[in-house]
């Protein structure tokens, strides 16, 4: 990466990557307080994993309409918005009183967050070419292993130690991981630039020579099929569809982790809740390193295509042992491999879009990837709770998610389209 592509990262980055990491500690942190707030609210493992599951509805419906609202009205004030509605929202956690209200609630906050994601890989294809894509967004998305590597301990600390008797534990949880959205929005809205343009951090050449590299990739033809210019043509382009169902079988991966990995670290023999908070941020810290490690691969050898799939077959695999094992130690180091291969996938996955498609319809065609993708992130959780239910054992969850990551490996490794323009 030039001294230019780094000054601009170490301006933009820190501003999204803290974003994202409060996001997803306000997404997730349901997982820690299933317990208490199942006991509280009489909820079963199903009941739980709709509940969580629910937030994709209303993430998956107003996706595309956050996107395009962020293209038109820029992304300082769009992101700074969408940042104060979820803190809020996420706080009021706190309120809910029956399985209804935390349905609703769950619905609100996917709703509140939708435009936030997809709006930044937006933001991030009008800073960087596509060469160096992969690199930065690996080090955007460490937000959501180092979440898991800060949310867990931290949580279970909030649950053991709540401040004061006026609330119980699982409301404190949330409020108290809701504050820093407010900080947050002022940070966004005061020091991130909507465009190069409008960066006072750069003088007129630096500007100038952004603006040059990303024109040039815009004119630079797309091998095979003609690229959609619209947004309308970006829905009916059948590589769009098939991102969106790659992109699933990533996120059942993703939200198999996020939502149940409390649930399967304590099903592997391990108790307390500070203890299980711990020991969950282990395998999300191997994944920080794989996932930097694998992105700047991605990027040195210009190939997409079966990176990709080789980090899906690896999270099958990891999926696939933590299922077949009840030794605790053997058992993080498989989901550890899981959460690695997961958040590898994603990396170079997120190359793709922004490659394949240009302007209008990469606003919308990326938005459309990510909410039909996320909507693995209700069929996971809900699929996994049943199977609880049902079998009163992990396993089951664990293995379907194995096998919709090799169904994403192989349908990788066999789609040579896919992979934008190949040397």
């Amino acid at each position: 990466m030039s001294p230019l592509y780094r000054r601009v990262s170490l301006r933009i980055l820190p501003i999204l990557f803290s974003c994202y990491l409060v996001n997803y500690i306000d997404r997730v942190n349901v997982s820690f307080a299933k317990h208490d707030l199942g006991a509280a609210l009489k909820l079963s493992d199903a009941a739980y994993g709709l509940g969580a599951g629910l937030f994709f509805i209303g993430y998956f419906a107003f996706q595309v309409p956050s996107n395009l609202m962020l293209h038109r009205i820029g992304a300082r004030r769009a992101i700074a918005l969408i940042i104060l509605l979820w803190g809020f929202i996420s706080a009021a956690g706190a309120l809910v009183h029956t399985e209804q209200q935390f349905y609703g609630q769950r619905l609100l906050l996917g709703a509140s967050e939708a435009g936030f994601f997809p709006g930044v890989i937006l933001y991030i294809t009008s800073w960087y070419p596509a060469a160096i894509r992969a690199r930065v967004f690996a080090l955007f998305l460490t937000a959501i292993p180092v979440a898991g590597l800060i949310g867990g301990p931290l949580s279970g600390f909030i649950l053991q130690n709540p401040p004061s008797a006026a609330l119980q534990n699982w409301q404190w949880l949330f409020v108290l991981e809701g504050i820093p959205c407010l900080l947050l929005a002022l940070w966004v809205f005061r020091n991130l630039p909507d465009r190069p343009a409008d960066a006072p951090w750069l003088n007129e050449e630096e500007r100038r020579r952004l603006t040059d590299d990303l024109q040039a990739e815009v004119n630079t033809p797309i091998s095979g099929d003609t690229a959609p210019d619209s947004a309308l043509k970006a829905f009916r382009h059948p590589l769009v569809w098939k991102l969106c169902l790659l992109y699933f079988c990533t996120m059942m991966g993703l939200y198999a982790l996020s939502f149940w990995i409390p649930a399967i670290i304590k099903g592997l023999g391990w108790a307390g809740d500070l203890r299980v908070g711990l020991i969950s941020a282990i395998p999300w810290s191997g994944a920080v390193v794989f996932m930097l490690w694998f992105g700047g691969r991605s990027d040195r050898h210009h190939e997409r295509r079966r990176h990709a799939s080789a980090a899906a077959l690896l999270a099958a695999v990891g999926f696939t042992l933590c299922g077949l094992t009840s030794d605790g130690t053997l058992g993080v180091i498989s989901i550890s491999l899981a959460a690695a291969g997961v958040m590898g996938l994603m990396a170079v996955q997120w190359s793709m879009p922004g490659a394949l498609l240009r302007g209008t319809a990469a606003a919308a065609g990326i938005a459309l990837v990510n909410s039909c993708g996320n909507l693995g992130g209700f069929v996971s959780p809900y699929l996994i709770g049943a199977l609880n239910d049902l079998t009163h054992a992990t396993a089951g969850g664990l293995f379907l998610t194995g096998g919709f990551l090799l169904f994403a490996a192989v349908t990788l490794f066999y789609s040579p389209a896919l992979e934008p323009n190949p040397n």
